[in-house]
């Protein structure tokens, strides 16, 4: 399944025998949908039907829709006067002229009652242009998101593969603690009980102990376990912004975990380098859909 970024652009074109349209969809990330529509009032009637569209398309996103038209180059405007109107005019006056001294000017034809309905012929030829246009930015905008997704989901993938490298280096480290710790130990003891043997039974014990306060295994454990459903999650592809947000402040909590148990400087540093990765992560995860 193809992972979806909410950053995107569509732009469709169609052409009848008088008119072209043009229609453009920009979208980013939002949490929800939020649709804004920038069309003439010949093409209003139609924003409810590409609402739909949208709505049933897409999860999440703001979309910026714009949907305009032009006359086609070479085409004139048409005469505005209808003909028809003329005629059954003139058919019920012209008898009432004989007996009345009464004119008529071409003029008086300028008149509303005598003009063209335009806007119902326009609307005519438009409403299927616009569909054909919408439903091809449509689709230019699906496969724009689609390539935004996927480049996305290879930056995330990059930025987890750094993550885990330093995770398992911690992994690595804490194997380090009994030794440091015994050392640490001896020195205390060394400085303050100069005259008095040290009970290495008993300082084992206190190895114990402090060892049990500063083990991560737990946590390095559970943050392989969410790295490896966040890979499976990428893998996957569909709708991925709310589970990739959710593990990623499971990764957050274990990693600070880790390092309010670290008595290791390697392992602060690279905790908190951690912290940095998992934050390009959450940057960039706010684009999927």
């Amino acid at each position: 399944m193809t992972a979806y970024s909410m950053t995107g652009f569509g732009r469709g074109e169609a052409g009848g025998e008088r008119w072209n349209v043009v229609a453009e969809i920009k979208t980013v990330n939002n949490r929800f949908k939020d649709f804004r529509f920038k069309m003439g009032s010949a093409l209003s009637a139609q924003e409810f039907e590409l609402r739909g569209l949208l709505d049933k398309g897409f999860k999440r996103g703001t979309f910026d829709v714009s949907v305009s038209y032009q006359r086609r180059p070479g085409v004139a405007a048409e005469s505005q006067i209808d003909p028809v109107k003329v005629r059954a005019w003139l058919d019920a006056v012209l008898p009432l002229l004989k007996d009345l001294p009464l004119q008529v000017s071409p003029t008086d034809f300028l008149r509303p009652d005598f003009l063209r309905d335009e806007e119902g012929d326009r609307s005519s030829e438009l409403t299927p242009l616009v569909s054909q246009a919408f439903n091809t930015a449509v689709e230019a905008l699906r496969r724009s998101r689609a390539a935004e997704g996927a480049s996305l989901v290879r930056t995330l993938l990059v930025h987890l593969g750094d993550y885990e490298k330093l995770m398992l280096r911690n992994e690595e480290l804490k194997n380090h603690y009994p030794d440091m710790v015994r050392e640490r130990l001896h020195q205390k003891l060394g400085e303050k009980m100069k005259d008095f043997k040290v009970d290495e039974g008993r300082l084992m014990q206190e190895v114990v102990f402090y060892l049990e306060k500063l083990d991560i295994d737990e946590e390095v454990n559970r943050a392989k376990i969410h790295v490896a459903k966040l890979r499976e999650l990428l893998a996957a592809g569909g709708e991925l912004g709310r589970q990739t947000d959710f593990l990623l402040q499971e990764l957050g909590r274990e990693t600070n975990t880790m390092g309010s148990k670290s008595a290791h400087t390697e392992i602060s540093a690279n905790v908190v380098e951690m912290k940095v990765q998992l934050e390009k992560i959450r940057e960039q995860a706010l684009n999927l859909e």
